[in-house]
């Protein structure tokens, strides 16, 4: 299957790179991936000159030029992004830590019996580890970080995890760029979800408002908020003068004779508490009434 037509066929890419990725994980990666995208794997020079003679056709994927350096390879699907990206980074295999290869992550050798004879106690104190011989083993005595991310694995680190069978990493595939329908971006754009997206949405509809308002520039977002403010203008205006309208009217009723409201809501209140008592003495009532009726008798006594 020619790179030209996984082009036309899918409309998304995924860059990825394979260090460390061997010939058996690469073939189980294409078998997860079978139905939801095709791997391509090819030379980058091959690549680049694949991308460039398409380009007066195809303008838009000159975006992937600059991510084809180092040890990549594209994964072409038409799937949802998020469960693809699931299956690439998800095949992941468990690797002894090798002299002079960068680690991913930091390595700590756990404290506790390493079942190692005591003529091997100079690993251990080359690398400054804690150590003391119980029932006639080594043992750790506390927990000691062997080797920072980012830097190179000693030969030592290397020797004494492999003697303790620890095998610290894990190697698979790792998204670097994502190409989707001529826009490309990072594999971190897929961990955001809707409702930051509506966050951040209704963030720019409050501050367009606040503008609008400010300027007094009528826009959608706005126009709520103006004849809102005009209304309060309104029965502002009415209350200063002799002029009244519908809406200022309950108002000035209010301002004029506020005892009247007061002496209501209290009025309102109590006639509505007989009704609550009387509701309450019926069913009393009808309670009683019950267990007159089974005369002190279940029902299959």
């Amino acid at each position: 299957m020619g790179a030209s037509h996984l082009l036309n066929k899918y409309p998304s890419i995924f860059i990825v790179n394979v260090d460390n990725v061997g010939s058996n994980q690469m073939h189980q990666i294409r078998v997860a991936l079978r139905g939801k995208g095709v791997v391509l794997m090819g030379k980058n020079t091959m690549v680049r000159r694949a991308l460039r003679s398409i380009l007066s056709e195809y303008p838009q994927f000159e975006k992937l030029l600059p991510h084809v350096r180092g040890n990549i390879g594209f994964v072409f699907t038409s799937g949802d992004l998020k469960e693809v990206r699931e299956v690439i980074v998800s095949n992941k295999v468990a690797a002894p830590a090798r002299a002079g290869a960068f680690a991913p992550k930091d390595v700590t050798v756990p404290a506790g019996n390493t079942g190692m004879e005591p003529g091997k106690t100079s690993f251990f104190q080359a690398l400054g580890i804690p150590t003391k011989i119980a029932r006639g083993t080594i043992e750790i005595v506390s927990d000691v970080k062997v080797v920072t991310a980012g830097t190179r694995v000693g030969t030592s680190e290397a020797t004494l995890l492999n003697m303790l069978n620890i095998s610290p990493f894990t190697y698979g595939m790792t998204v670097v760029q994502i190409y989707d329908s001529g826009n490309t971006f990072t594999s971190d754009v897929l961990d955001i979800d809707e409702s930051e997206l509506i966050g951040r949405f209704m963030t720019g509809i409050k501050t367009v408002a606040a503008i609008s308002l400010a300027i007094n520039y009528p826009t959608i977002v706005s126009v709520m908020h103006t004849l809102v403010n005009s209304y309060k203008n309104l029965i502002a205006v009415s209350l200063s003068t002799d002029y009244t309208f519908e809406g200022s009217a309950k108002v000035k009723e209010y301002l004029e004779n506020p005892e009247a409201f007061a002496v209501a809501a209290p009025a309102a209140a109590a006639s509505s508490a007989p009704a609550a008592e009387a509701a309450k003495e019926e069913a009393k009532e009808e309670d009683a009434e019950e267990s007159d009726d089974d005369m002190g008798f279940g029902l299959f006594d």
